[in-house]
């Protein structure tokens, strides 16, 4: 056989090869379709694996068997759920098909809702914005594992790494009343003063135990009925100031700082008076100067509750870089969102006391504010043996206890992975380990008596009246803040320039001294009636329109807040703008509402109505005030948020009635949300209500004026003080 010959039987040869290699390829991957493809389609792909998933965690919410492994899986599902969402919009398939599986997307996803419903620690995963928990990264993986998803690394979403420092503002500012107290007193010591005797004998039982996963668990696993709140020592009136009148409960806490107790997470559901117990703590402690860090919203209120509750305190408050600040008084106010600007000079100061409103805000570690507010605590425990350190917060204790780890190392609690020395002794003294049962109801205990008071209104009913109003007064910034106030001032001006003008046309003119009552009403009078003519935005109805306007998304979050710790609100305002922007805002942040307008038939609002009674979705209902006044019953919600004053006492007194009514077993609380330095705050005093802030709680008893037009009284406030001034 010649060369030629040979090589082309050798290439037959190897093409042949080639081909039954290519035939048992194809071979093979028909196998393949023929035993997995069935299984795909029995399975129905991802969705299938996350129903499953999804019905393992309703079946674990229906037992009261929520873990942190619960959630962490609760929270994958609905990451992998949102994915499948997006990708059925992008997807090419027939529009049937793909309507078929958005049906089945939509029906998971109203799963979980309704299991985050009845598990109030599940509903926060649902929020774009949630930080992942420890556990949602495997969890995630697992899920995509079975689903027979792509699994990469960097697909696989991981919580951002703790950072022991925070990443400091581009800008830091040092108030100049902050440089001249520093100056005037340059040698300010640490107070050792109150230094704890050592303990007589170091731990030996625990030394060794990683403890902290078993202190959550021991909240996890605690029983209903188990107690959540410090033993507190018998209320006290000494610490007080003189004409106030103080709650058994909150005299409480009072009495158990001026004992020595310095840490407090104190959890009191919202209306109980947690500001008050914070300011008189601090005085009976003379825990001077006190740091306070609050929402923007509620940082006015705590300025004023200061000057009520502790007058001999004198309190400042941090507004954008402290220009004004007056770093010579008792008691700092700052709120979260400007802390990291001033968090430099803040931690040199010398507080000897701190306290935290709406501690859950920090629960996030990784956040900015959650590592300024704790590197701000960790240099007061630093230079001050035993501060007074109090978290305020209306959370449920037992909802998501991995988020109170925050809360327990700004109280010093624990710290890089352990527990402080107070807290081992404590454990220490029950004489277990994690592997004995009965230490994790022994520890849930020594954690409580560490500082923790939880009361719900239902259990201090009989020391409050049952219907209250609180003031909640907010700043309106910006741009439309600064233009209300330009409008207010016009307004001023035209009264002031008419009075004037009145008085100088009278052949009395001469014998007028000082302001003239009767031509101030006089004047006033006129602008009411001549109010329509007045179209450029400057008359006393437009204004409170657009006050009105300016606090809806403030309302609106403070209702978020409250329907995260209370349970359901019921959300009042008088314009259809306002209603608008506050449904936007319940919407962004997933919160179910529903609502009572004007425009709606007998057979829509009774729908509506009958949805907020029944559906534990509806967190919120908002409510026209005209529309949803009278005729009502809401007494499924024990708090109403008055986004909008009324101009008389009796359209807000009948909104309550729609919530404080016959058959009511909760103690009702009304917050008036408040636009400070406009003539909202005026209004306010005008309508009737009697002083009371934040949650001040008052008599309860209707008081309506019925004599006067508050309109009118309105502007006549405004112009006598503008001529007196």
């Amino acid at each position: 056989m010649s060369t030629d010959a040979a090589a082309e039987s050798q290439a037959r040869r190897d093409r042949a090869a080639e081909e039954r290699r290519d035939a048992e390829r194809r071979r093979g991957a028909q196998q393949t379709r023929r035993t997995t493809t069935p299984q795909r389609r029995q399975d129905q792909g991802p969705l299938a694996i996350l129903a499953m998933a999804a019905a393992d965690i309703e079946r674990a919410v229906t037992r009261g068997r929520v873990t942190a492994d619960t959630r962490a899986t609760f929270q994958a599902i609905a990451l992998m759920l949102r994915e499948q969402r997006a990708e059925a919009k992008t997807a090419s398939m027939p529009e049937v098909q793909r309507t078929a599986l958005n049906k089945r997307i939509e029906g998971l996803a109203a799963t979980l809702a309704r299991t985050s419903a009845r598990e109030p620690s599940l509903f926060a995963l649902l929020a774009d914005d949630t930080q992942l928990l420890p556990g949602t990264a495997s969890a995630l993986r697992e899920l995509r594992v079975k689903a027979g998803l792509a699994v990469e690394d960097e697909e696989t979403p991981v919580a951002p790494p703790v950072q022991t420092q925070p990443a400091r503002a581009q800008r830091q500012v040092v108030p100049q009343s902050a440089v001249a107290r520093s100056l005037a007193n340059p040698f300010l010591a640490p107070d050792y003063s109150a230094a704890p005797t050592p303990p007589k004998q170091r731990p030996r039982l625990l030394v060794d135990w990683e403890l902290i996963q078993p202190l959550l668990r021991s909240f996890e696993q605690s029983t209903a009925d188990a107690p959540s709140c410090m033993t507190l020592p018998a209320p006290s009136d000494a610490h007080i100031s003189a004409g106030l009148d103080l709650m058994p409960h909150q005299a409480q806490v009072v009495a158990a700082a001026k004992d020595g107790h310095r840490t407090f997470l104190l959890a009191d559901e919202p209306g109980l008076g947690k500001t008050a117990q914070a300011l008189l703590a601090a005085q009976a402690t003379d825990a001077y100067p006190l740091l306070v860090v609050v929402p923007n919203v509620v940082k006015t209120s705590w300025a004023r509750e200061a000057d009520m509750w502790t007058p001999k305190h004198p309190a400042t408050v941090i507004h954008g870089d402290g220009e004004n600040v007056d770093a010579f008084c008792d008691i700092v106010i700052v709120n979260y969102d400007i802390l990291d600007r001033h968090v430099g000079w803040l931690g040199r100061f010398g507080f000897r006391g701190m306290v935290v409103d709406e501690a859950h805000f920090i629960k996030n570690k990784t956040s900015q504010r959650s590592q300024n507010v704790l590197e701000l605590s960790r240099k007061i425990r630093e230079r001050t043996t035993r501060p007074l350190l109090m978290a305020l917060t209306g959370t449920p204790l037992i909802n998501d206890i991995e988020d109170f780890l925050a809360i327990w190392e700004f109280l010093g609690w624990v710290g890089d992975g352990k527990v402080s020395n107070d807290l081992l002794q404590a454990l220490e003294a029950n004489g277990m380990t994690p592997i004995d049962f009965g230490f994790y109801p022994a520890a849930r205990q020594a954690v409580i008596e560490m500082g923790i008071v939880r009361r719900r209104k239902v259990d201090v009913a009989k020391d409050i009246p049952t219907r209250r109003i609180a003031d909640v007064p907010v700043e309106l910034e910006g741009a439309l803040g600064s233009s209300i106030r330009e409008a207010e001032r016009k307004l001023v001006a035209r009264l002031v320039k008419r009075y004037r003008s009145t008085v100088a046309a009278r052949k009395d003119a001469d014998q007028i001294v000082g302001v003239d009552a009767a031509i101030v009403r006089q004047v006033c009078e006129r602008e009411l009636r001549n109010a329509d003519e007045n179209n450029d935005g400057e008359n006393v109805f437009a204004m409170m329109r657009r006050i009105g306007t300016a606090k809806a998304e403030l309302a609106a979050d403070y209702t978020a807040q409250l329907s995260r710790n209370a349970g359901k609100v019921v959300f009042f305002a008088k314009h259809i703008d306002v209603m608008d922007a506050a449904e936007a805002v319940f919407a962004k942040r997933g919160i179910g509402y529903t609502s009572i307008r004007g425009d709606q038939s007998t057979k829509v609002r009774t729908k509506n109505i009958d949805s907020f009674v029944n559906d534990p979705d509806m967190h919120v209902i908002v409510c026209s005030l005209s529309a949803a006044g009278v005729g009502i019953n809401l007494q499924v919600s024990s708090n109403v948020v008055l986004a909008e004053l009324s101009w008389t006492a009796a359209e807000q007194t009948q909104a309550i009635d729609r919530v404080h009514r016959i058959g009511q077993d909760q103690p009702v609380t009304a917050w008036r949300i408040i636009a400070t330095q406009t003539i909202d705050a005026r209004v306010a005093e005008l309508i009737g209500a009697k002083e009371g802030l934040a949650a001040r709680a008052l008599d309860g008893a209707d008081v309506e004026i019925t004599d006067i037009d508050v309109r009118l009284e309105t502007m006549v406030g405004m112009l006598t003080d503008a001529l007196g001034s």
